[in-house]
């Protein structure tokens, strides 16, 4: 999502923030994490220690509930998404975990503004949150919703389609797992997504809806990295400089 800093964003009170949307002033540690030490999931979740460091991922404004990574920075259509029904809704529903409200605030800021496949990204999130929580209806629900921001976006490349595979596995959305694996199969992906929708297109024949890491798509010993390390060619950025663009580092 293209942000633009707010003027005087940063408050002269030291360590404070101000709110990018309102201007109301709080305090958040700063969050710089590091390079995860464990093998991501399939759908590119990091390993630990970063794993457990999602409460730290988004800073959210405690006046307007605004949410992000950084909330002295607002797209001009943030306030709007802010003030929206959906959003006020969300903020006052006590059958969400609050963790996961703050992904999915986040979410419908990026959806306002149109950056659909940033939006998938902050509702697969919530949908981690919804996994730890022990939450499957939950999780899969916002699985779901992933799948069809990113579907409603633009054009997948690879990488993204098996990560939509994933989500759709994880949901027991069967059918549509499926047909997606293999539409991606006849495309003659290079031998790393080759060797991940393998091990997808095996665990949705055996419904198979649990977390998998990127690890057990490639054969032992190969220390290979999985497709999400190599460099997305049209970036030219790595898998932990993507993971820290995607939460706004």
């Amino acid at each position: 999502m293209a942000e633009t800093p707010s003027a005087g964003s940063r408050s002269s009170s030291a360590g404070a923030l101000r709110c990018g949307v309102c201007g109301t002033e709080s305090r958040h540690p700063p969050f710089r994490p590091a390079p995860p030490e464990q093998a991501p999931d399939l759908d590119l979740r990091p390993g630990e220690p970063v794993r457990s460091s999602m409460a730290r991922w988004l800073q959210q404004c405690p006046a307007c509930g605004y949410a992000a990574p950084d909330i002295t920075r607002a797209h001009p259509a943030a306030a709007e998404a802010v003030r929206a029904a959906p959003f006020r809704a969300l903020l006052q529903d006590s059958t969400t975990p609050p963790l996961a409200r703050r992904f999915l605030a986040w979410a419908l800021v990026l959806e306002e503004t149109g950056a659909l496949h940033a939006a998938a990204e902050a509702t697969l999130h919530a949908a981690w949150v919804a996994d730890d929580l022990g939450r499957p209806d939950l999780a899969r629900a916002w699985r779901l919703d992933a799948v069809a921001l990113w579907r409603g976006g633009p054009p997948l490349d690879a990488e993204q389609t098996v990560r939509i595979i994933d989500a759709l596995r994880r949901a027991e959305a069967w059918e549509d797992a499926a047909s997606t694996a293999e539409s991606l199969g006849l495309t003659d992906p290079a031998e790393a997504v080759a060797q991940v929708v393998a091990l997808e297109r095996r665990l949705i024949e055996a419904q198979d809806s649990g977390r998998h890491t990127v690890a057990s798509a490639l054969p032992p010993p190969s220390r290979r990295p999985h497709v999400s390390h190599h460099r997305v060619a049209s970036r030219g950025e790595g898998f932990w400089a993507r993971i820290r663009r995607l939460f706004g580092g």
